[in-house]
């Protein structure tokens, strides 16, 4: 005996897929119920799902996080290959033109126009990590070289959110550094204050996951003599960032984990902010007198 597939009732409407309603389809979503045609269909443990299901499960599934609370992710470090690439694209830009660096060089007081006016320029305590000397060709390769080696092994720890605004406070830190100790006003360049930042939180993250700091110690010694024996180099904008990246670096390394710890990270980089920017007003205002 021979059974026959039932000829569907002429009398109901095909149904037709939620998302493309030009095209008829039997086959429904095993999670919402509704028609899917081929294209949105996609395979699951029973059946077919769902774009759009497959998609709102995927954004409830919990972030994997790192183990300094940040969001893991796998590929290239985005973000250090981007300040690099800033880097770059500014030093060409300063050999086309000076006017580059005489716009973003670090000075708390910029001379500007008429002689003897000044205006304060804050933003230029930040924008000066992303200039180097045009006339040095080696001064941006080391730094950038740095940066990319310390920026793979830290990004991916950290995350990109936090590694970004580890770097940008340890820049800021270096330009404190030079405002406190080489006197009122010194113009200078480079991403080396930034750069020590990352040395020094490469430093306590290794202390906090029990790794080797020897190498790390022998490597932040030898540059830090090096601002001491060459000239040109501003070991206070070493110094002002190796503390700050160290500072930054402690608050994300040691905030205590649970649901709180995202907070408390924050509020913590936002707490050196604080610091700096109070360093700043105190070296403003105060020292040149």
């Amino acid at each position: 005996m021979t059974y026959g597939v039932p000829a569907p009732d002429p009398r109901q409407e095909a149904p037709v897929c939620a998302r493309h309603p030009d095209r008829v389809s039997y086959v429904r979503c095993q999670r919402c119920g509704r028609p899917a045609c081929a294209e949105c269909q996609r395979p699951a443990a029973v059946g077919f799902q769902c774009v759009d299901c497959v998609r709102d499960q995927a954004r409830n599934i919990p972030a994997t996080r790192t183990a300094f609370g940040g969001v893991a992710r796998t590929g290239r470090p985005v973000i250090t290959f981007s300040i690099i690439g800033v880097c770059v694209v500014l030093f060409l830009l300063q050999l086309v033109s000076p006017l580059v660096t005489g716009a973003l060089l670090y000075a708390p007081y910029y001379t500007a126009g008429v002689q003897g006016v000044v205006e304060p320029e804050p933003w230029r305590m930040l924008t000066a990590a992303f200039l180097h000397s045009p006339n040095f060709l080696l001064h941006i390769a080391f730094n950038m070289y740095a940066l990319w080696i310390l920026g793979q092994a830290l990004e991916p720890m950290l995350g990109r959110a936090r590694f970004a605004a580890l770097y940008l406070l340890a820049a800021v830190g270096g330009s404190v550094g030079v405002l406190l100790l080489a006197g009122f006003n010194q113009g200078v360049v480079g991403a080396s204050g930034a750069v020590f930042g990352l040395f020094g939180a490469l430093f306590i993250i290794q202390r906090k996951t029990g790794g080797d700091v020897r190498q790390i110690v022998v490597l932040i010694a030898i540059n830090g003599v090096l601002g001491f024996v060459v000239q040109g180099i501003s070991w206070q904008a070493h110094l002002g960032g190796l503390l700050t990246g160290a500072a930054g670096a402690a608050v994300l390394a040691y905030a205590p984990k649970g649901h709180r710890r995202a907070a408390l990270q924050w509020a913590g980089l936002a707490a050196v902010a604080v610091v700096l920017v109070l360093l700043t007003v105190l070296g403003v205002f105060l020292l040149p007198l």
